[in-house]
């Protein structure tokens, strides 16, 4: 459900962010269910096709996709229902994630719709599929960065590098002027089309 934009929230800095993602951390395995039906995973299960069959996942986002990273791709899941989008991302401080938040979240979101299950893995399912996870969560579920951040951080042990987690901020402070634009010109709010 979209979230009322009040004049309370601020954008939390990237060190504020990182506090909190690295107090009380815990392993979670190669995969969790961070939201209904979207899952955050690591390689390990990205190469398990019994598990990801078992799971029900009928779709993939490779935030690591390629060589030198974790190079499955289409061909590898030839023998399953499975529909992949690969996006070729570094987990690098400099390294621009933005250009693939909205393909992304639109690729989620019309999976979601469609009854599916989504499976986002990177190499350790920590920094980049938790970036991509947090931009869908921010632009199409409403959520600001801080509570999808505290929604996914309740069922995986993710950590975006600083890079990621500034361009977050960015997208969170664009979201936020997008949403009070609408709500004071009095038209319906409605959720980020994605």
């Amino acid at each position: 459900m979209a979230k009322e934009w009040g004049m309370g929230y601020e954008t939390p800095s990237v060190s504020d962010l990182l506090d909190f993602l690295l107090a009380n951390r815990v392993s979670t395995g190669h995969v969790n269910q961070v939201w209904p039906h979207l899952y955050i995973g690591n390689e390990t299960a990205a190469r398990d096709k019994s598990l990801l069959f078992n799971m029900g996942i009928t779709h993939i986002v490779n935030a690591a996709s390629g060589p030198p990273h974790v190079n499955t791709g289409p061909r590898f899941y030839r023998d399953m229902r499975i529909d992949y989008y690969g996006v070729e991302a570094d987990d690098s401080v400099d390294f621009i994630m933005t250009p693939f938040f909205y393909s992304t979240s639109r690729f989620i979101r019309a999976a979601l719709n469609k009854g599916g299950r989504v499976f986002v893995h990177c190499l350790m399912g920590v920094s980049r599929s938790a970036t991509l996870v947090l931009a869908f969560l921010m632009i199409c579920e409403g959520l600001t960065l801080w509570e999808a951040a505290r929604s996914v951080r309740q069922h995986r042990d993710i950590c975006p590098n600083p890079g990621f987690l500034n361009q977050l901020r960015h997208l969170d402070i664009s979201l936020q002027r997008q949403r009070t634009h609408t709500h004071t010109s009095h038209t319906p709010t409605h959720r980020t089309e994605c």
